[in-house]
Formats: C-alpha cells, sequence, structure tokens
C-alpha cells in the first residue's frame, strides 16, 4: 500500500522530471512538481492532474525549498544547473545540494531519490560536469535523510541533449574528423529504463541509502552509436576520422555550429566523452527487473517519436524563463527605456481557431511563411557568435506550451485562439518580444496583430533596430500575409500598420 504523503520532484520541467511525473501519476502516486514558474508547470500535459500539485520553488532558494518539501515523504532531486547557470554551474550545483541537505532535514522527509553520473573519482581524466556530478552526491549523502544515488551513463531518448548531439552530428556529416574519445566506452540507457528505475526504487524499501549503477545491455564505444544512427536513419555510413589534436574545447565549438546544443551544453557533454562509463554494479538488475533496452532499439524509439512528432520533454525547454520587466502590464508609465516597436493587422474571414492553426505551427519544419532563407541567415549569423540559432527547432509541430524553446525563441506565454508571445533568445543588443494577437470582430471577421517590440541596449541597440528597420517592415507585412492566406480563409484587408497604445510596459490595441 503506497504512502499517502506527496512526493517531491524538483527539476519537474526538465527532461527527466518531466517525463517522471505521468509515470509517478500513473502508478497511482501524489505528487508535488517544483519549478520556478508556475504558469510552465500548469501547462504541462499532467498540469491538471487529480493528483499533482504545483508549487513555486528554486532549489537555490532555501526558504522556498523548505516549503515545498514540507509533508512529503520522497523528494526526487533532478537538478543540474549547467543550462542555467552555464559555466558558473558548479558553484550552483553545490550550493543547491547544501540547500537540499538542510531543508530535508529540516522538515524531516524519509529519503532522497537523486540521478547522478556514472563515473569514477579516481579517473584523473574526469570533466567539470561529471566532477561536480559526483559532488552533488557526496553533499547529499553527507546528511542525515538517507540517499538512493542512481548514476547513470549517457541517455538516449527523443529530446536528450546527447541524443540530439548524436544525431545532428550524423544527419549533418558524411564525413567526420573526430576526437580520440569516440573510441571511449559508454554504456548508454534508454530513457524509459530511467524512468522505471527511478519509479521502481519507490517500491523496494532495500534501495534506502544504496548507490546503483543504471545502464543498458551494451557496451559501446561512441563511435559505435554513429555507426547504429546511420543504420537506423537509413543514411550511408560516415566516415569517421580520429584525430589525437582535435580537443573538447574544439569539439564543442565544432558541435555548437552543427548541433543545437550551445557550447556552453556541448562542451561538459564533449568533455564527459572523454571518461569510459561502464556499469561495475548490476545490483538494480535483480531488485527492479526490467528489458533493458539495447541502443540500437533506443535510438529506433527515439527516432519514431520524432518522426511521429511526439516528444515529451526535450532538453532545450529546461531552465529559467527570464522575461523582460517591461513584458508585463504596470501602472506607471515604463520608466527604464525607450521600447521601440514595429505592428500590423490583417483582417480575415475566419475564426480565431482557423487563425491559429498556422500559428501554432511557426517555426520549425513549417519556417516563418515569408523570407525564410533570411531567418535562416539571422539563424547563421547567431550560431557564428554564439548564440542558440534556429536549429533547436520545436519540441512539437503544433503544440506549444509556456517555456517551450522556438528556434531561437522562447514561449513566455500562451492562449490557444487569442495569444502567443515570444521572447528572443538570439544575441541581440538589447530585449525582443514577437506578439500574436486575435481580436474577434464580429460578422465572422477576425484580426490578427503582429507585433514585435524592442528594448534597446545602448547605441548599438538603437543602430541595430534602425538599421534592419527596413526589412522588418518587408518581412512582417510578407509574414502576415502569409499566415493570413495559410489559413484558407478570405483576406477582407490587407496588411496595414498600425501604432499600439501603450499602458505602462503593457501594449494595448490600438482602436
Amino acid at each position: 500500500m503506497k504512502n499517502d504523503k506527496p512526493i517531491l520532484v524538483t527539476g519537474a520541467t526538465g527532461y527527466v522530471g518531466g517525463r517522471l511525473i505521468p509515470a509517478l501519476l500513473n502508478a497511482g502516486y501524489r505528487v508535488r512538481a517544483m519549478g520556478r514558474s508556475l504558469e510552465k508547470l500548469a501547462c504541462r500535459p499532467w498540469g491538471r492532474h487529480p493528483k499533482i500539485e504545483l508549487v513555486k520553488g528554486d532549489v537555490l532558494d532555501r526558504e522556498s525549498l523548505e516549503a515545498a518539501l514540507s509533508g512529503c515523504g520522497v523528494a526526487y532531486y533532478l537538478v543540474h544547473s549547467m543550462i542555467a547557470q552555464k559555466h558558473k554551474f558548479v558553484e550552483a550545483d553545490r550550493k543547491a545540494a547544501e540547500n537540499m541537505v538542510s531543508a530535508a532535514e529540516s522538515v524531516g522527509i524519509d529519503r532522497i531519490i537523486y540521478l547522478g553520473g556514472l563515473s569514477e573519482k579516481k579517473d584523473g581524466r574526469l570533466s567539470k560536469h561529471l566532477r561536480s556530478r559526483i559532488e552533488v552526491a557526496d553533499v547529499l549523502q553527507s546528511g542525515r535523510v538517507p540517499v538512493t544515488d542512481l548514476r547513470a551513463p549517457m541517455i538516449l531518448g527523443s529530446g536528450s541533449a546527447s541524443f540530439e548531439i548524436l544525431r545532428y552530428l550524423v544527419e549533418r556529416l558524411p564525413v567526420m574528423v573526430t576526437p580520440r574519445w569516440v573510441k571511449s566506452l559508454n554504456q548508454p540507457i534508454a530513457i524509459r529504463n530511467v524512468i522505471k528505475y527511478l519509479v521502481g526504487c519507490l517500491e523496494h524499501d532495500e534501495t534506502i541509502g544504496q548507490i546503483y549503477d543504471i545502464g543498458g545491455p551494451d557496451v559501446v564505444s561512441y563511435r559505435d552509436l554513429l555507426d547504429i544512427y546511420a543504420q537506423e536513419a537509413k543514411l550511408p555510413r560516415r566516415w569517421i576520422i580520429p584525430v589525437p589534436v582535435l580537443t573538447p574545447t574544439l569539439s564543442a565549438y565544432w558541435i555548437h555550429l552543427i548541433c543545437p546544443a550551445p557550447h556552453s551544453i556541448a562542451l561538459p557533454l564533449t568533455e564527459g566523452l572523454s571518461s569510459n562509463a561502464v556499469c561495475s554494479d548490476k545490483r538494480i538488475q535483480s531488485i527492479i527487473p526490467q528489458k533493458l533496452l539495447s541502443p540500437r532499439e533506443a535510438i529506433r524509439i527515439a527516432l519514431d517519436r520524432i518522426i511521429q512528432e511526439q516528444v515529451d520533454t526535450c532538453w532545450a525547454d529546461a531552465g529559467k524563463i527570464i522575461a523582460p520587466e517591461w513584458a508585463h502590464c504596470g501602472d506607471a508609465d515604463w520608466a527604464g527605456g525607450t521600447i521601440l516597436q514595429c505592428g500590423y493587422r490583417v483582417r480575415i474571414n475566419a475564426t480565431p481557431d482557423e487563425i491559429w492553426m498556422p500559428i501554432s505551427r511557426i517555426g520549425g519544419q513549417t519556417g516563418y511563411y515569408y523570407a525564410d532563407c533570411l531567418w535562416w541567415l539571422r539563424g547563421l549569423m547567431d550560431r557564428l557568435v554564439g548564440g542558440v540559432g534556429l536549429r533547436r527547432g520545436r519540441r512539437h509541430a503544433t503544440e506549444l506550451r509556456i517555456g517551450d524553446a522556438l528556434d531561437f525563441w522562447r514561449v513566455l506565454d500562451v492562449t490557444p485562439g487569442e495569444r502567443l508571445l515570444l521572447l528572443a533568445e538570439m544575441k541581440v543588443p538589447g530585449e525582443a518580444l514577437l506578439e500574436f494577437k486575435i481580436y474577434p470582430k464580429g460578422n465572422q471577421h477576425t484580426d490578427l496583430e503582429m507585433l514585435a517590440r524592442f528594448s534597446p541596449k545602448g547605441l548599438f541597440g538603437l543602430l541595430y533596430w534602425y538599421s534592419l528597420y527596413p526589412f522588418h517592415e518587408t518581412i512582417f507585412f510578407g509574414m502576415l500575409k502569409k499566415i493570413a492566406e495559410a489559413t484558407g480563409k478570405p483576406i477582407v484587408t490587407d496588411p496595414k500598420r498600425f501604432t499600439p497604445r501603450l499602458h505602462g510596459s503593457c501594449v494595448l490595441p490600438s482602436e
């Protein structure tokens, strides 16, 4: 019989947490999902489940963490700051783990379950990423609350950072000059096997306070994985040429140009590949028996999920949403600086839902409806200067959720049939928003507005906006007209410029 106390899942909107929560709910557990944005939590498919409780909290804020832990029996610690803190992730992870220990002892929970990394302390080649994972485990285990540490190697699944790097390297490069780490050995595990181990620990008290290696059935090299992916994707065999002079840093920059993962993520991942990650302890297999998927099976399933556009969680969707202050309504006029704007409006003989369909598909494989070559060029320029570029794509072809990555945008707000608000995460000298709003006007007429807003940073920000202004006018006009045409409904009036009224920092439609 299950304990009635809720189970806290930290990192609830992360890659693993977002998949663990539905598995716990399906198993009948009460779950308390913790994240830094309640809006982001609420728009997840499980956000309205009768056994879910959403709480706002941050592992770097001890008080909020203690409040989230209060009344819980078990806590899953699935937090890693590599995306949110980038170069400062080691210090952030240490502080977060210390907060977890202190808060867990204060409220008196029964146990912590931690998903760590598979590596050995004595390995002198360990990356900062893997050393940090070991340090987090040590910090958690230093407290009085017992910890179950599941040490995982590379995780294969649609949307995982490791899988996305593997995917883009093989699909884009028929010939690869690679570092020596392609010969390092790994024991990849499928994400579904990871989730079953995490849930299974709740059913087996003997796992309390223990450390287990979790891995798949096969030990392979990264070169083997490149070959397996090519075979499963029905691509010709890739030519792989290992060279000794290609360092992890150079590899990370190259991966940044080819793959959606930015350099700050690619570097710790590639550094980690220089060390072997092979299970030396198989006790967990007899305690929580399951069919372990081979790397080939895991890659095949991941590819099927991508083709079917059913990627549940993605590495790029993790992290804190940082919305500009001026993106929210206020009581007084915006005092932080000038907000530059460019807006167009079109009237269509269609319902809001009919207009929403092409808007919901924007970006990714669909593109931007007009001048896609210019959007591609902007994405390439962004990659070259260290930005995220367009290659992040979308998690799903038609479904948008708050916090989703959408090419070089981040979804700040989405209300189907009414509004889509995107924050630019490309490299720009300021802060930029792109907003679509739908207004029913009666007689089956509906207005669709597209508004770009920009808060420039210094003189260069002003020069950036005004130098691109002619392109903005052409692109936004053409883009809005093509979206209107994509509805398949008659256009009542062609796109026209409009000037929105400002109330505080909130943009209101002009009459």
